[in-house]
C-alpha cells in the first residue's frame, strides 16, 4: 500500500464526507513546485484555490510569519496588535481611495459582514433586499451563500434571512430592472470565479456602478479571488476604472495563512459601529503580518507587470497549441479559463495531473489555471507541452466525431 493510500484511508476513518477523498495528499512545498508523500512532485498551477501567491515556503512569507510568532502571535480586538493597523494602511493606500478595514478570517465572513453592513445601510433608508448574479460565488456560510447564485449549493440550506434577487451575469438590462430605491445593495465578482473565470462584458461594472449611483444602492465588489496581483493589478476593478463602495478580500491576501477584510469606502466605512460585528481572530499579528509580507514582496519584486506578461504568455501559448478540444481563453492575469468544446475538463485535469501537472476542472468544461504568481515562463511552457498531451489523452483523436 502507498503512503498516499495509507493517508487516504486515515482521512476517511475521521473526517466528514464533504470533500470526498483528494486524490493527492501533499506534504511539502517549495516555490511553485509541491511534492506528495510518495515523494512525486507536481507543477502547482492552482495555488489553493488562488491562496499562495508567492508559492510554497517563500522565505519573505516565512520570516514574517517567524518573526511575528515570536513577538505577539494574538490579541484578540480587545486590543491593537501593530500589523494589523500597517496592513489597513496598506490596503486603503492600494485602493486609493478613503477607506476603513474591518479584517476577518476569510473570504466567506468578508461577505457576511459585508452584507450585514448593507442591511444596516438598507434599514435606514427603507431598502430590504440585495441583488446578485446567477451563477456568482461568495461563500458557504448562509448569508454568503443566500447571494451564491448557483442552485445547487444554495437551495438545499434555505430559505434565507436576505431578500435576494439574481440577475443573469453581465446583462445589464436585467441589472436596471432589478436594482430600485428599495435595494440596499449590489454584490458582483469583477470576474466569476466559480463560475470558470467569466469576466464581465465591457463597461458592465461601470453600469453596475451607475445604478448603484442612481437609486442609492451600495456596491459590493466581491474580490476574494481576484484580489491581491491575482489578475495583474492590485484590484481586478481597477482594470475597469471604477470605485466600489465596499470590497471584499481573502484568499490570496495572506499568501496561504487564512484571513480576510472589508474595505468600506467612504460612508461605507462607517456603517458597522462598535459592537455591531466581531471576530476573535479577525485581524491575528500573524495572519496580518504574513499578509503585509505577502504586499511588500509583490511589490518589490514587481509581480504586477510579470502577472500581465506571465498571464499572456500562458494564454498566447494555449491558443498556440491549436489543439481542436480547445474553444478559448478567457481571464486576465494569473487567473485563466480554458474553455474546452466538450465535457471533458476532469479527464485533463486528471492525465495532467498524471504528468506532474495540477489544475482545476472549475466546470465540464473549463480548465482553471491560478498558479502562484512567481510562475516563470518555463514552468508555463512546461505546463502547455503536457496541456496537449493531457488533451489528447482526455479526448484521443479517433474518438472525435
Amino acid at each position: 500500500m502507498t503512503e498516499t493510500s495509507q493517508w487516504q484511508n486515515r482521512y476517511d476513518a475521521v473526517m466528514m464526507p464533504n470533500y470526498g477523498t483528494p486524490d493527492v495528499v501533499l506534504s511539502s512545498g517549495d516555490g511553485c513546485i509541491v511534492t506528495d508523500v510518495d515523494g512525486k512532485t507536481y507543477l502547482d498551477l492552482f495555488a489553493g484555490i488562488a491562496v499562495s501567491s508567492l508559492g510554497h515556503n517563500h522565505p519573505a512569507l516565512v520570516e514574517a510569519v517567524n518573526r511575528q510568532v515570536a513577538t505577539i502571535a494574538h490579541t484578540s480586538n480587545l486590543f491593537v496588535n501593530e500589523p494589523e493597523v500597517v496592513l489597513a494602511e496598506k490596503l486603503v493606500d492600494l485602493l486609493g481611495a478613503p477607506a476603513r478595514v474591518l479584517f476577518t478570517n476569510s473570504g466567506t465572513e468578508a461577505n457576511e459582514a459585508a452584507l450585514k453592513l448593507a442591511i444596516l445601510h438598507g434599514k435606514s433608508a427603507g431598502r430590504g433586499y440585495v441583488v446578485a448574479a446567477e451563477d456568482g460565488f461568495h461563500g458557504r456560510t448562509l448569508g454568503a451563500l443566500s447571494v451564491t447564485g448557483k442552485a445547487s449549493i444554495r437551495e438545499p440550506f434555505g430559505p434565507f434571512g436576505i431578500d435576494v434577487r439574481f440577475v443573469p451575469y453581465g446583462d445589464a438590462d436585467a441589472l436596471k430592472n432589478a436594482v430600485t430605491t428599495e435595494c440596499a445593495a449590489v454584490i458582483m465578482e469583477p470576474t466569476q470565479g466559480e463560475a470558470g473565470v467569466i469576466p464581465p462584458p465591457p463597461g458592465y461594472l461601470q453600469v453596475v456602478r451607475d445604478v448603484c449611483d442612481a437609486t442609492g444602492a451600495l456596491f459590493i465588489a466581491d474580490e476574494v479571488q481576484s484580489g491581491i496581483g491575482r489578475t495583474g493589478t492590485w484590484f481586478a476593478h481597477q482594470q475597469h476604472r471604477v470605485l466600489p463602495d465596499v470590497v471584499t478580500l481573502a484568499k490570496g491576501l495572506g499568501g496561504g495563512l487564512p484571513i480576510g477584510a472589508v474595505l468600506g469606502v467612504g460612508d461605507a466605512g462607517t456603517v458597522l459601529t462598535k459592537g455591531m460585528h466581531g471576530s476573535t481572530f479577525g485581524g491575528n499579528a500573524v495572519t496580518t503580518a504574513a499578509a503585509i509580507a505577502v504586499l511588500d514582496t509583490i511589490e518589490t519584486d514587481g509581480l504586477l507587470q510579470h502577472v500581465v506578461m506571465a498571464g499572456h504568455h500562458l494564454a498566447s501559448g494555449v491558443r498556440a497549441l491549436r489543439h481542436p478540444l480547445v474553444a478559448h481563453t478567457r481571464g486576465s492575469g494569473l487567473w485563466r479559463g480554458i474553455v474546452l468544446v466538450e465535457d471533458v475538463a476532469a479527464e485533463a485535469a486528471g492525465a495532467l495531473r498524471e504528468a506532474g501537472f495540477i489544475v482545476n476542472p472549475v466546470r465540464p468544461s473549463v480548465l482553471r489555471v491560478s498558479p502562484p504568481l512567481i510562475v516563470t515562463l518555463d514552468q508555463l511552457d512546461l505546463f502547455l507541452d503536457a496541456l496537449r498531451d493531457a488533451l489528447d489523452a482526455a479526448y484521443p483523436p479517433g474518438e472525435r466525431p
